[in-house]
């Protein structure tokens, strides 16, 4: 028996043998995986009846065959060969499927799968491909700036950990760059990790740039193989500073040139239309051929109005690139003659002028104590009314806060003049007894009764206005009397009388006093007569009554009633 069982051992051997050499059996397979995936490889044969065990194994570079893994079809026992690169990886099910766990880029083998007979020996081969997804395109050591006219290193893409290796692309705005003399150049290399096995790639870019490139984006993106097919990864945008010379210069005035008026400061601003800005100008100055160097402003403080001209700026290194604009300094004169505080005489002349010299036509209007005037004032003959506090105000409209005022305070003086009237009252019992005064200052009134010299206190005066005002006095004199009046302020002292006659309705007040005295008696003496008659109507009227109840009533009545005649006459 045992003599028998060595013969076989050998003959199986034999028949591995030269199934290693011949490799009979299905032809080739292929399994797709992704890098850390498991590898799922089938047998792919039918499992003979009279099997022995099945056996997997995976061919060197060389050829050479490398067993590892193994199963009894009758102990239904599993042997994994001792290969490191495979340990703890390997499963080997009943149908003979062979798993192997997280997947590496040296899986990539050609495996076969081996069954065993006594007779013979059966294999199908799978080859396996591992794929690992590159990581995403990141567009690395931009370009801080690009600059128009030059060709110059924008940028690198770069991808990492492919397999197998990929192929980047670049684009600008969404367009795909092609190669181009002088304006792209593109320069592709990749890169194996020795320890993963995995590629880097990087794609680096030389770009020619235009003015047209300014916000353009730029992006990259990489193409690889999986294990669906073929796929693409895109980076992220980059949008790069375009560089450019300035082409134009203009000259900026603040604030706005129509509204500068004589003690505005004024700022020059000078820019230049290229990337990065100049930051240095010359500024020219009217009646100045030389300029002046200076940032991107010049300021003028306090400008008069012999600031009015042309300026201009240019670049330093290039003057003929120049750019000017004009500027009016506006101002605004105001002359008021007389101004300030005067004082003239009632009736005098007074010729008022008020002169405006301005950069344009200004607005003028007149105001009296804050009242607007329809017309400049003027005086030929000054009258009381005429005095106040007068203003000639002037503007120019387009530039804020360019107006002018001047102020004129008249003072119009006159000595007290009087006027004196009187009004007897209708019923001849009062008189009253008016002094006009006018004058200004404001004169003074004091009323004296002539002869003894007493002074009248109880007077009533109107309000002062525009130099006039009156005292009125109401008298009932019983004789003749001369009232003075008199008016005084700080230039004269004014005095004048008026004869007063006594009432010459007294008697005639006392006869109507009589008439009314004998009135109110006599209508006492008919109020006396009208109740002695009433009392003597009353006294007849119960008499009468009583006459008759006698004859209609029945005794008791009778009785009630003369008891109640009784009580009466009582």
């Amino acid at each position: 028996m045992a003599s028998k069982a060595a013969s076989s051992c050998r003959l199986v051997f034999c028949l591995l043998i030269s199934a290693a050499v011949l490799r009979p059996g299905l032809g080739w397979y292929t399994v797709n995986s992704a890098y850390g995936d498991t590898i799922v490889m089938p047998c792919r044969l039918s499992v003979p009846q009279n099997l022995m065990f099945g056996k997997w194994k995976y061919e060197k570079p060389d050829g050479s065959p490398v067993f590892i893994a193994f199963r009894s079809s009758t102990k239904k026992s599993v042997q994994y060969d001792d290969v490191p690169e495979y340990k703890d990886r390997l499963n080997l099910s009943e149908n003979y499927t062979l798993s192997i766990s997280n997947a590496k880029i040296s899986d990539e083998k050609r495996f076969v799968c081996m069954l065993v007979t006594e007779d013979n020996v059966f294999e199908a081969p799978t080859v396996v491909k591992v794929f690992k997804q590159p990581s995403k395109p990141e567009i690395v050591s931009k370009a801080p700036f690009l600059e128009t006219e030059q060709l110059k290193k924008l940028g690198e893409c770069i991808s990492k950990d492919s397999y197998p290796d990929g192929n980047i692309t670049w684009y600008r705005n969404g367009k795909v760059l092609q190669p181009l003399e002088g304006a792209v150049v593109i320069i592709f290399k990749k890169q194996m990790d020795p320890v993963t096995q995995l590629y880097i790639m990087t794609s680096s870019l030389e770009y020619k740039t235009t003015k047209a490139d300014i916000q353009m984006p730029f992006t990259c993106s990489v193409t690889y193989y999986g294990p669906s097919g073929q796929k693409t990864v895109y980076s992220e945008q980059a949008v790069f500073d375009i560089y450019y010379p300035t082409e134009q210069v203009t000259i900026q005035v603040l604030p706005s040139k129509n509204a500068i008026k004589e003690g505005d400061n004024i700022t020059l601003k000078c820019l230049g239309n290229g990337n990065p800005p100049p930051e240095e100008f010359l500024f020219y100055l009217p009646g100045q051929p030389e300029g002046i160097r200076s940032s991107n402003t010049y300021t003028l403080a306090d400008v008069r109005r012999n600031a009015t001209g042309d300026y201009k700026c240019s670049l330093i290194d290039k003057k003929s690139m120049i750019a000017s604009t004009a500027i009016t300094v506006h101002y605004l004169d105001l002359s008021l003659n007389p101004s300030g505080e005067v004082t003239k005489q009632i009736g005098d002349a007074l010729p008022v002028s008020c002169t405006i010299s301005a950069s344009k036509n200004a607005t003028v209007v007149w105001m009296k104590d804050n009242i607007r005037l329809r017309s400049s004032p003027s005086f030929s003959s000054l009258h009381y009314q005429d005095a106040g506090n007068y203003v000639c105000e002037t503007a120019l409209q387009e530039v804020e806060g360019l107006k002018k005022r001047e102020s004129l305070t008249l003072i119009v003086e006159g000595k007290p003049q009087i006027k004196m009237t009187k009004k007897t009252d209708p019923s001849g019992l009062s008189k009253t007894i008016i002094c006009h005064v006018e004058g200004f200052p404001k004169p003074a009134i004091q009323w004296t009764i002539t002869g003894s010299g007493s002074v009248i206190n109880q007077t009533e005066e109107s309000p002062y206005i525009n130099g006039r005002y009156y005292s009125k006095i109401i008298i009932s004199p019983e004789e003749n009397v001369t009232l003075t009046c008199t008016a005084e302020n700080q230039l004269e002292r004014t005095v004048n009388s008026l004869n007063v006659s006594a009432n010459e309705n007294k008697e005639k007040v006392n006869d109507q006093a009589k008439l009314i005295v004998g009135i109110v008696v006599g209508l006492l003496l008919a109020a006396l007569v009208a109740g002695v008659v009433y009392w003597l109507y009353m006294k007849k009227s119960k008499t009468a009554s009583k006459h008759v109840n006698k004859d209609l009533g029945n005794l008791e009545e009778n009785k009630k009633l003369e008891e109640n005649n009784h009580k009466t006459e009582a």
